[in-house]
């Protein structure tokens, strides 16, 4: 049976009245254009008729591998501009040696359940959105492929096939905040079906043994490509941190597995086709799992806790897969039927990257773990980067990565270029065409380390540690700040901002953690892994740069988007600067789609310890000021600020209809601003239907 031509897509990018951008992933070589459409509803019978805007296409391929082809597809008006809020329409042409064939041959325009296009429309649909009464965001991070429960992304499709006729009532844009896969988090069963099509799409193997010449050694030439047998390998070899590193990514054709498979059924049919999911079984029969014991008799015992252990997690893993399986039709047919703008996280390349300084020092050291970071990068650009703003991308950078994915040698000159420009990028920020302008930010390359010791006291115990990291230096700031202007947006008019970690987000459980997290950890008892200890509040010199760019922009209304901590929250703040500048911020967090973390015996502990903690300030002001040394320091409402504080500001958490004001199950996020007011709704998917909760609605002055 022959590779599926489309291999993942098409899903569509950036657009706006000048540009409309597809992208698609084939596995044979095509010409490929495009037509778009304006879609006219005749009647209230959903009839439609078709009238071609623009066939002026241009369109760049990178070939990636032996059987993997990626396209950016650009349409451009014929004249003027393209009409904005009208339902437009899209169609993909390919060419090759002796024909012409659009989506339909391939049966994605058809009716039934592979159809990329919603109701009784003839080609995928969306809408330009610049000057609408409206504006509807679909936002939320954090899907594993594997994770506990039902995958919140389908919501969003059904979704669509309730409002794709109206553009009034449908989103206009997707944003996708980080950890769009889990490199570091691979299931058992996944990871031979990744090694295998990724060999299979690419063709040319790395060479990682010449990169760090370990690999050729025993156990390590086997274990590397067995399950569960990597986690050795990125602890001391790649300087990696992550706690579930035993089947993670390392090679390109790897990532780019992962993202095929995540995003669309194409391979999954073709992966059903020869077997299915493998079989425990055949996987142990054929040597295909690593044993930490020997198959020795004094360590008889050890190897049978351990192949139970295998057993259970394998079986378990697989049920979640068939899980995330059963979405994926209506994944694929969301993302080729709204813009999506995706910006990265940590788990897009490893758990923990760039966490402090001592941890980037060590990954660049490290060749194979430098290696596989540039991999993860790499990957993220042709899934993902290069369509949030493809222009940005200029001759030399896409030529670089042309260079070394021609052969994948990693002994070349072209490597080394391929790894020092991914390594070295400045310019993973965008600003998205939307109404408001969204400007999202990179808070895992362009941070700063401050090696000082800080206090720390827990319990009893009293020693030192470091710093948190600021999440964007003061230079990378200036270039954000520079690409928001150059965007056309101006001082005084409403700004999104898309943080991927919230600036205001542990702070809801900050008691949680020292009344709770750090005793229970000292006895031994994992809950840290419940949460990301990274936050904007953690740094308060990070944090009074962030808000001192919102002084500086003063956009009428600022509003931030966030994922990262698995729990979605409301959250509305007035603030105020020394010098008397004032803003209004309203940020909302929607995390995780995918990922369930408050399951278990330890898990419930935490969602009840979280729950009732959120009580306490449920309907109740938080106050606080930074001090001069960049404290963030909680204070009664009627105290007053030293002279010297930096910003003071007031903070309230909003409440959802169901009474709460955090929200723990998978969920995404939906933002709807007007002129009046902004209402933030989660969206969950259970049992083959989308389920809606509402926060308080904010009102605009």
């Amino acid at each position: 049976m022959d590779l599926p031509v489309i291999v993942s897509g098409p899903i569509l990018r950036r657009v706006d009245r000048h540009n409309v951008y597809i992208w698609v992933a084939t596995s044979r070589r095509f010409q490929i254009g495009a037509k778009l459409f304006r879609i006219h509803q005749e009647n209230p019978d959903h009839s439609y008729t078709y009238s071609l805007l623009s066939d002026q296409s241009e369109t760049e391929s990178i070939r990636f591998g032996e059987h993997l082809y990626i396209y950016m597809i650009k349409l451009k008006p014929v004249s003027g501009i393209f009409p904005v809020e009208v339902l437009l329409g899209y169609n993909l042409l390919f060419t090759g040696e002796s024909e012409t064939v659009d989506l339909g041959h391939f049966g994605l325009l058809t009716p039934g359940d592979d159809s990329i296009v919603y109701g009784s429309l003839k080609y995928p649909s969306f809408f330009i959105h610049e000057e609408g009464e409206q504006a509807k965001v679909l936002y939320g991070s954090c899907r594993k492929f594997h994770g506990k429960g039902d995958d919140a992304l389908a919501s969003a499709d059904l979704l669509l096939e309730e409002t794709y006729p109206n553009v009034m009532n449908r989103p206009h844009s997707l944003f996708l905040l980080g950890d769009q896969i889990y490199a570091d988090d691979v299931a058992d069963p996944l990871f031979p079906l990744i090694t295998s099509m990724g060999q299979q799409l690419v063709g040319t193997r790395e060479r990682l043994d010449r990169i760090d010449k370990r690999l050729k050694m025993k156990p390590f030439r086997q274990s590397i490509h067995q399950i569960h047998g990597r986690k050795f390998i990125m602890d001391h070899f790649c300087q990696f941190t992550s706690a579930q590193s035993h089947n993670h990514l390392m090679s390109f054709s790897e990532y780019a597995a992962m993202y095929m498979l995540s995003w669309g059924p194409q391979l999954w049919e073709y992966i059903q086709e020869k077997g299915g999911l493998p079989a425990f079984e055949d996987e142990l029969a054929n040597e295909n799992i690593h044993f930490v014991f020997p198959p020795e008799n004094r360590f008889r015992k050890e190897r049978q806790m351990e192949r139970r252990q295998h057993e259970a997690r394998f079986a378990e893993q697989s049920e979640d897969l068939r899980q995330s399986l059963a979405v994926l039709k209506r994944v694929r047919r969301l993302l080729a039927n709204i813009p999506v703008y995706m910006i990265f996280d940590d788990h897009d390349i490893t758990d923990d990257w760039n966490l402090s300084g001592e941890w980037k020092e060590n990954v660049e050291n490290s060749p194979l773990g430098r290696h596989v970071v540039a991999n993860g990068l790499g990957a993220y650009w042709a899934f993902q980067g290069w369509g949030n703003d493809p222009e940005i991308f200029d001759g030399t950078f896409r030529e670089k990565i042309k260079g070394y994915v021609h052969t994948f040698d990693v002994t070349t000159a072209s490597y080394r270029e391929w790894l020092h420009c991914l390594t070295t990028y400045s310019s993973w920020h965008f600003v998205a065409p939307t109404e408001p302008k969204t400007v999202f930010l990179d808070t895992r390359t362009k941070r700063t380390y401050d090696f000082s010791p800080k206090p720390a006291k827990i319990g009893r115990i009293v020693h030192e540690t470091i710093q948190s990291s600021q999440l964007i230096s003061q230079e990378a700031w200036q270039s954000v700040s520079a690409s928001l202007l150059e965007s056309g947006w101006k001082n005084g008019e409403a700004l999104t901002i898309v943080s991927p970690t919230p600036l205001y987000g542990l702070g809801l459980i900050e008691s949680v953690m020292h009344s709770y997290v750090y005793p229970l950890r000292a006895v031994g008892i994992p809950v840290h892994q419940l949460f990301d200890f990274e936050a904007w509040k953690y740094n308060g010199k990070g944090f009074s740069t962030f808000l001192y760019w919102i002084f500086e922009w003063l956009p009428r209304h600022c509003f931030i988007l966030s994922g990262d901590v698995h729990y979605a929250s409301s959250v509305k703040s007035t603030v105020q600067s020394r010098n008397g500048a004032a803003a209004e911020i309203v940020q909302f967090t929607s995390s995780p789609m995918h990922n369930g973390s408050f399951s278990g015996v330890w898990g419930n502990l935490m969602k009840s310890v979280s729950w009732v903690n959120s009580l306490k300030r449920k309907k109740k002001e938080i106050n606080r000021f930074c001090d001069a040394a960049y404290n963030i320091i909680h204070q009664d409402r009627q105290s007053p600020c030293p002279e010297t504080c930096h910003w003071k500001e007031t903070l309230a958490y909003l409440s959802t209809n169901k009474g709460s004001i955090i929200e723990t199950e998978n969920n995404l996020g939906m933002l709807i601003i007007s002129a009046e007011s902004v209402q933030n709704t989660l969206l969950t998917y259970k049992v083959f239907e989308k389920n809606e909760i509402s926060f308080n609605r904010v009102d605009l002055s």
